[in-house]
């Protein structure tokens, strides 16, 4: 149900693809047993006290709803379901949602939840329209330059875990992915003389990608590490980075934004070793 003349918005193609994959992907595991999904697209007009009440800016919106029919949540359930590490595993909840919430926030808008026990669930993203117009997509047929190094892929998750080492095979990068910290590093001692770089997931359970990044440290001073995250680069990613990270890349990526941060990463300059 999309409506025929939608406003612009400003947005990440490749992130907002993400955000509404998996919303769709929560909507399917929330009716186990089938049913439907629709998706609907409408421009609205936030007035000052629905802005509050979102705590996203005021003035014109486009909305996109994904709604299921499947067994919907409870109050308590929906008001913490984009909290990291938060599952409801007899709903299918949880694949994604933190990540999708941080791209929408970063985008100047906001995810709201209206569901039901037994009654389904609506998910609907809030983007800032904008008056600007689309630019006509250049043509290139030149592929996102990729290289011959030896990569570490550090995460928790496995659906990450995959695509991403698709990427980099694609790309030519040799992979080894670690699920986890404590794997990583066994993995990192290993193979210390042949990872060129390690991309390294900023939360995790467990073992925290801080932490890892400490342990990794101290095997080697002049590891290059390229923190990822689905949240944008402030607190404890921001630290890691004034201690010597050399590169930020935001969940999720597309193949191309991976392989330009990953040859700015890996030509830059490590400090000098020391004793």
């Amino acid at each position: 149900m999309l409506a025929p003349e939608l406003m612009t918005v400003e947005i990440d193609r490749g992130q907002i693809e993400q955000v509404l994959l998996n919303l769709l992907v929560n909507a399917w595991q929330a009716m186990p047993g089938g049913g439907q999904i629709t998706v609907d697209s409408q421009n609205v007009e936030l007035d000052a006290d629905a802005a509050a009440a979102l705590q996203i800016p005021s003035g014109p919106m486009v909305r996109v709803g994904v709604s299921d029919l499947g067994m919907g949540m409870d109050d308590a359930t929906r008001e913490h379901v984009f909290d990291p590490f938060f599952t409801t595993k007899e709903m299918g909840r949880g694949l994604g949602l933190p990540s999708a919430f941080g791209i929408v926030k970063n985008h100047g808008g906001t995810i709201l939840v209206q569901s039901k026990k037994g009654s389904g669930s609506t998910f609907h993203v809030y983007l800032p329209a904008s008056m600007k117009s689309i630019p006509k997509a250049g043509t290139s047929d030149d592929g996102p330059a990729g290289g011959s190094e030896t990569i570490l892929l550090i995460d928790d998750e496995e659906m990450i875990l995959e695509v991403a080492t698709q990427m980099l095979a694609t790309l030519g990068y040799t992979v080894l992915a670690s699920k986890g910290g404590t794997q990583a590093l066994e993995v990192f001692r290993e193979n210390r003389g042949r990872i060129d770089l390690v991309i390294l997931d900023m939360i995790m359970p467990r073992m925290s990608g801080g932490k890892v990044f400490e342990a990794l440290r101290e095997l080697d001073p002049q590891a290059r590490i390229l923190l990822s995250s689905g949240y944008s680069i402030d607190g404890q990613a921001k630290e890691l980075m004034e201690q010597g990270c050399l590169g930020f890349i935001q969940k999720p990526f597309s193949i191309e934004d991976l392989a330009l941060k990953l040859r700015q990463v890996l030509e830059r300059p490590t400090a000098p070793k020391t004793g």
